[in-house]
């Protein structure tokens, strides 16, 4: 699968896909897509990691501006090293966040250097 354009036509080219950092370290693989449904727009993607064959995950919501697809590698680039998203704030699959709420994403966006999505 390779993302050719800016566009995807369907999150299972999203969903799936590993993450690595700019050392090219595997960080994981795209669990889910968190769209904005009054915006449309997409605020994050949550990454699994950490875990065996799905087994033991941890989850972590990106912020959607914090990645980028790297068609070169087929894969997702976020720019944090192993140790800085071990510390991460995260969750487990039974457990998910209330990710409308915005404290909950200011947290998160803080944490990866970003403004939240609704500001920009």
């Amino acid at each position: 699968m390779s993302l050719n354009t800016s566009v995807v036509k369907t999150k299972n080219e999203v969903i799936g896909v590993g993450v690595k950092n700019t050392q090219k370290e595997d960080l994981g693989k795209i669990e889910e897509v968190m769209l904005d449904k009054s915006t449309g727009r997409a605020a994050y993607v949550v990454l699994a990691s950490g875990g065996f064959l799905g087994m033991g995950d941890k989850f972590f919501a990106i912020p959607w501006n914090s990645i980028r697809f790297d068609n070169g590698q087929d894969c997702f680039v976020l720019n944090v090293d192993k140790e800085t998203l071990k510390k991460a704030p995260g969750f487990d699959k039974d457990n998910w966040p209330d990710m409308a709420n915005k404290v909950w994403g200011q947290t998160i966006s803080t944490y990866y250097g970003q403004k939240p999505y609704w500001e920009q």
